[in-house]
């Protein structure tokens, strides 16, 4: 008999975590992603807050209003669309971003047989100058060392 037949099985994510020489090998590619996802980011954001100026103008809208109100609202959607698949690219890599907006994105590895991620800054001529364990704050940075630039297991159930 089966228990509680209309529960959905729990599944169980196998997370990948990076070695450091994977992270800083695969720079190129996550900073190229990181960018795109801050630029649609912004992009959406801007068009949004376009759409809801437009919006809330005082008086009746006319014709050359709601048309440019419509192109802002599908111009916001496009790019959130864009925003979304460049989140998925991420994932698919295990890597999750921190702040889009900031070019922040966290990096699996084993530090001390725990979870902890590095901490991929845009921005920063050193992009993984910093790390952090899963369970720190989320503004938590600790600077990388020899210890964490040592090799990790390739994967680790999360």
């Amino acid at each position: 008999m089966k228990r509680n037949p209309n529960r959905a099985k729990q599944r169980r994510h196998t997370l990948r975590v990076w070695t450091y020489a994977q992270a800083q090998a695969a720079r190129p590619y996550v900073a190229s992603v990181v960018s795109s996802l801050r630029e649609h980011g912004l992009e959406a954001l801007a068009q949004q807050q376009r759409a809801r100026a437009l919006a809330t103008r005082p008086g009746r809208p006319d014709r050359d209003t709601l048309i440019a109100q419509q192109d802002a609202e599908r111009l916001g959607r496009e790019a959130e669309d864009r925003f979304q698949d460049a989140v998925a690219e991420l994932q698919e890599l295990d890597i999750y971003s921190l702040d889009p907006l900031k070019g922040l994105a966290l990096i699996p590895f084993i530090h001390n047989d725990q979870l902890a991620w590095y901490v991929f800054d845009l921005f920063d001529p050193q992009p993984f100058r910093f790390w952090r364990f899963q369970t720190d704050p989320e503004d938590t940075r600790r600077p990388v060392t020899a210890l964490q630039r040592g090799s990790a297991s390739s994967t680790r159930k999360a």
